[in-house]
């Protein structure tokens, strides 16, 4: 199975390819937008290298990878469903971890929940994974709320000794779900909000 383009109400899910570098370009040269993973923008020479390795994470399970995001065929960032795993020393069968960045000007408009709520029914409905998590720093109050509307639950704090970025004297938070509790969601919605 090749990586799908999925639609949600606003947004165009595009699976990433070469022709998306000047988007991530202008993505990750942005201080504030990277102010929770770097500390700072990063340059052009490094977000090339970091467009190789996100096309390889498409490669090792199928039907994962990162997607751009277009509304109204204007970028708005970009969303992923990385095997959990994922260059450590091993890949977690079933399981998928979930991200998302956003160009600055389309924070705040409710994109990247709708983003991510697709990423996780994908992975469930479409990919039949049994779990999908997040991390965020303990600080990225943002995100986490990101995490939380989409259906994930916090999970744990944890901390890394070589983590000197701000803020991570307070450690970093995992959300998760599984497709049992997914599942249970989506009944109870859909009891909740009958069809006319």
């Amino acid at each position: 199975m090749s990586q799908a383009t999925l639609q949600t109400d606003r947004i165009r899910l595009m699976p990433l390819g070469d022709e998306h570098l000047e988007f991530e370009v202008e993505l990750d040269s942005d201080p504030e937008v990277m102010r929770y993973l770097t500390g700072d923008g990063r340059t052009r020479a490094q977000v090339e290298k970091a467009h190789g390795l996100r096309l390889a994470t498409a490669q090792p399970v199928a039907g994962l990878g990162f997607w751009v995001g277009f509304v109204e065929d204007e970028f708005v960032g970009w969303w992923l469903l990385q095997p959990a795993g994922w260059g450590e020393e091993a890949l977690v069968p079933g399981q998928a971890e979930l991200g998302y960045r956003l160009l600055r000007r389309h924070w705040g408009r409710g994109l990247a929940t709708e983003g991510a709520r697709e990423l996780v029914r994908h992975a469930f409905q479409d990919l039949n994974m049994e779990r999908v998590f997040a991390l965020t720093m303990t600080v990225n109050e943002r995100s986490q709320a990101t995490m939380s509307s989409a259906g994930l639950h916090y999970v744990r704090t944890f901390y890394e000794d070589d983590d000197d970025r701000e803020g991570s004297e307070l450690g970093a938070v995992e959300y998760a779900v599984t497709r049992d509790q997914w599942e249970t969601t989506q009944a109870h919605t859909e009891v909740a909000t009958p069809s006319a």
